[in-house]
């Protein structure tokens, strides 16, 4: 097959697989990498890994990426490292992983010097160098690679491999926010808040964190959530935008915000008052360890507040709030104890739990 067949096999594959005609695609792009064409090894690898056009497999398409590779092709070099790295179609091997990085990293691609800063920074396939993943995680932060633009930005703050700087930190986590990376929108709302590396900001940390929030990010949902609950902190006090935030973080199963949510039902806050939906949100709090979360459910079920009244599940969570050191709930152990309310009376037993509690 001479060279102009093959270009015009491979037009004819690429715009199947465009139109997604993906059996077209792969028996256009299949003629055409069996002539060596490294666009079509590596657009058959891709069919083969994603099942387009073609049974799954993730062997054949670790092979077909292979051949480009092994041919000198940058992209298909990180993405054996990438199957390397994460064991799909190959053993997972992070020595060979860093070694593919490496070779596509050299030839100047963005994504594989990222990676291999990422595997120089955990030591994984390579001995552990700060400097050098900060050096790498550079020459593609020079190239807008967004996660290495905002690893600059952790290292510079944490004076990992570099020197600490805020100031650099913050302009790291601009450039990788200012590309719609939501770990970059907190971290720099997260430093307009305190006013490290750069002017303390209440607005521009509520811009950052409304950003990052919107596309899903647990942190910074709460953090807005917080912001638009607690009052005076120059963004003005707005309960049912923090009731919003504190509810979409909860139903991703975040503890905090699950706490919140449950103090707003209680107050009535943002939200219509609601003592079952409280003790609902103060439960999933409670179950996943929040100290506040088991004081204010005991205290639900002590009331029978939103919920069955049981004096034993009560004693329960004070307990477990109270294992985890907060006076509130020691200090009304002790009065149970005292009182021999839902326990036998046992004044020593009341005096130990008072005594933890002053001691707080």
């Amino acid at each position: 097959m001479n060279k102009a067949m093959i270009e015009k096999l491979r037009d004819e594959g690429l715009l199947a697989f465009k139109r997604k005609k993906y059996s077209k695609a792969f028996e256009c792009c299949y003629k055409c990498a069996e002539q060596r064409h490294l666009w079509a090894q590596c657009l058959l690898g891709t069919m083969y890994a994603e099942g387009l056009g073609v049974e799954q497999d993730y062997q054949k398409a670790a092979e077909w990426y292979h051949r480009a590779a092994e041919q000198g092709f940058a992209a298909a070099q990180n993405i054996m490292g990438f199957m390397y790295e994460k064991g799909e179609g190959v053993g997972q091997n992070d020595a060979e992983a860093t070694a593919w990085y490496f070779r596509a990293a050299i030839q100047g691609f963005a994504r594989a010097q990222c990676n291999l800063g990422f595997m120089y920074q955990e030591g994984r396939g390579i001995e552990k160098n700060d400097a050098k993943a900060a050096a790498w995680y550079r020459k593609a932060a020079e190239q807008d690679i967004a996660e290495a633009q905002f690893n600059l930005g952790l290292m510079h703050e944490e004076g990992c491999g570099v020197e600490q700087n805020n100031t650099k930190a913050a302009e790291f986590y601009r450039k990788a926010a200012e590309q719609g990376l939501a770990e970059a929108q907190f971290n720099l709302g997260l430093m307009y808040k305190e006013g490290r590396g750069v002017e303390q900001n209440n607005a521009k940390a509520v811009e950052f964190y409304r950003k990052a929030a919107e596309q899903g990010l647990v942190e910074a949902q709460v953090n807005l959530g917080l912001m638009c609950y607690v009052n005076g902190n120059g963004i003005g006090q707005d309960y049912q935008s923090a009731a919003k935030w504190f509810r979409e973080a909860a139903e991703q199963g975040d503890v905090k915000a699950q706490f919140y949510l449950g103090v707003m039902y209680d107050k009535g806050q943002g939200v219509e008052q609601s003592d079952t939906e409280a003790a609902k949100c103060f439960s999933k709090a409670a179950k996943q360890g929040d100290a506040e979360a088991q004081f204010n459910l005991a205290i639900m079920y002590k009331e029978g507040q939103g919920i069955r009244q049981s004096d034993a599940k009560a004693i329960k969570w004070y307990r477990r709030a109270a294992k985890q050191g907060l006076a509130e709930a020691q200090f009304n152990l002790g009065l149970i104890y005292e009182e021999g309310n839902g326990v036998i009376q046992n004044v020593s037993k009341a005096e130990e739990w008072f005594h933890k509690a002053a001691d707080r």
